[in-house]
């Protein structure tokens, strides 16, 4: 099996639906109270593209990249509609958007993440799959335009010579979700001359 850095089709992901899930147990004590456990400590995205198919030509589209993806067998890379900016509002990045951590004069490189949820508990959700050209990243407050670099397949940012300590590092950035098809089947209807019909074409995420 294989990532390969190859984008699911556009127009076609838009009109998709899916979000995170979670995986938690529930136990209902004889007191009527409840033990629970998350048995993941990071989210995993589902979505099901069949709802972004419109025309013919876009099953088409579909089953091409289905075909070369192997079904189940090779990864690729998912655009969520919902959610893939750094910035809160979703709209385009700046270099102050998500925290990258802090400088201690000796760690040069950093993980990109983005971070759901207030100061009460949040969640920092690692980031892999960065665009290439769409990563900004400020130390103190202050962009900067060299002396550092974005692996785009791991979402690492190496700086030439480590932060300072107790500065600190924040990025913003746009994303794509790391998915693979959830089936090896695709169950095609032609509904009309220029009308096809894939109710379900399941996509899971690919945690790394």
């Amino acid at each position: 099996m294989a990532f390969h850095a190859i984008r699911f089709p556009l127009d076609i992901a838009l009109g998709a639906r899916g979000g995170p899930e979670r995986a938690t147990d529930i136990v209902t004590l004889a007191s009527g109270r409840e033990a629970r456990n998350s048995r993941w400590a990071q989210s995993r995205r589902r979505y099901n593209a069949g709802y972004g198919i419109k025309s013919r030509a876009d099953m088409q589209a579909v089953l091409g990249f289905f075909e070369e993806r192997r079904g189940r067998f090779h990864a690729f890379l998912w655009r969520d509609g919902l959610d893939h900016s750094s910035a809160p509002s979703g709209g385009a990045p700046t270099p102050l958007d998500q925290p990258l951590g802090l400088g201690d004069g000796e760690t040069a490189t950093f993980q990109l993440v983005k971070r759901y949820g207030a100061s009460f508990d949040p969640y920092l959700r690692p980031i892999t799959k960065p665009v290439a050209g769409t990563v900004r990243v400020a130390v103190d407050g202050v962009e900067l335009s060299e002396g550092v670099s974005v692996d785009a397949l791991t979402g690492l940012v190496a700086f030439a010579s480590p932060p300072a300590e107790g500065t600190a590092l924040t990025a913003g950035f746009v994303f794509d979700v790391p998915v693979r098809f959830d089936t090896d089947r695709l169950d095609i209807e032609l509904s009309g001359f220029d009308a096809a019909d894939a109710p379900v074409i399941p996509l899971i995420e690919v945690l790394e």
